[in-house]
């Protein structure tokens, strides 16, 4: 059985990737063309069994006390966002979902010292479908959405990664769907991109957050990122309180085991946005 890749994205702005923005073409293409091929997606005759038999998917949009769970067959979709054209309320992603896998992602997360709830009863938030239909679109392979935690606790967030690497084993794709080169929304309205001094700060934070998370010792790794708030510009490219689209990075960097992973960067809005896999 092939081990599975682990994947930490940046999900875009929203329904835009799904609706021609131009801001978001290079996301696109990487989550239609790079983001697949890491995690065996398009393998095709013979080598369809090294595709992943589900993917857990760790979402920015969904934060709870405790790690949280959908355990439904077939989850709706969640439109948690406002104010776009009514072909972003029309979306549709089929894929089903599996609460074996869900109960074995619990079982995994109690083994870890958590205590893990199921929800079969909440959809996927746009942090799950707007990524899938662009990395999947036939839609044939189970989704299992995990949230992250309220605390923001970058150990916390790093352990429940570790208690989830026998899911690799079992072909299961671990896949984190944040913003983790940057987030900060105000800022990003304001058009921090076109700052020259600005660009060089989230140059900065961008080096310091790659040499935590492709550190590979297991140990360091988990250390470099516990620090993570002192690195470069950390609070403005996430502000004190609302890191959520930081926390799913910090599962995958977990999940990474003992793997030194790779990275590739983005253009989008004048930024470098990065994104993190082992495979």
């Amino acid at each position: 059985m092939p081990r599975a890749a682990v994947i930490a994205l940046s999900h875009g702005g929203g329904p835009l990737p799904l609706l021609g923005d131009p801001s978001h073409d290079a996301l696109v293409e990487s989550m239609r063309t790079r983001v697949p091929t890491i995690l065996g997606l398009k393998s095709t005759g013979a080598g369809i069994q090294d595709r992943p038999r589900a993917i857990v998917l760790v979402t920015a949009h969904w934060s709870e006390r405790v790690p949280a769970v959908s355990s439904g067959d077939r989850p709706a979709l969640l439109y948690d966002y406002g104010g776009f054209p009514p072909a972003a309320y029309e979306l549709r992603y089929d894929a089903p979902g599996s609460s074996e896998v869900a109960q074995r992602v619990a079982s995994l997360l109690r083994q870890g010292g958590f205590q893990p709830e199921l929800n079969d009863t909440r959809g996927w938030d746009h942090g799950v479908f707007v990524p899938m239909m662009l990395i999947h679109p036939a839609a044939d392979i189970p989704v299992v959405q995990v949230s992250v935690l309220a605390s923001e606790d970058p150990a916390a967030h790093f352990a429940m990664g570790r208690a989830l690497v026998p899911l690799r084993e079992e072909n299961i794709a671990i896949v984190g769907s944040g913003f983790a080169s940057f987030h900060n929304l105000q800022l990003m309205f304001a058009g921090i991109a076109r700052d020259p001094s600005a660009r060089t700060q989230l140059a900065a934070w961008n080096e310091a957050v790659t040499a935590a998370v492709l550190e590979p010792d297991p140990a360091a790794r988990g250390a470099a990122i516990a620090q993570w708030r002192s690195f470069p510009a950390a609070y403005t490219a996430h502000p004190r309180g609302r890191a959520e689209h930081f926390m799913p990075l910090i599962v995958c960097a977990g999940a990474a085991g003992n793997e030194t992973g790779k990275t590739f960067a983005d253009h989008f809005q004048g930024l470098d946005i990065l994104t993190y896999y082992w495979e």
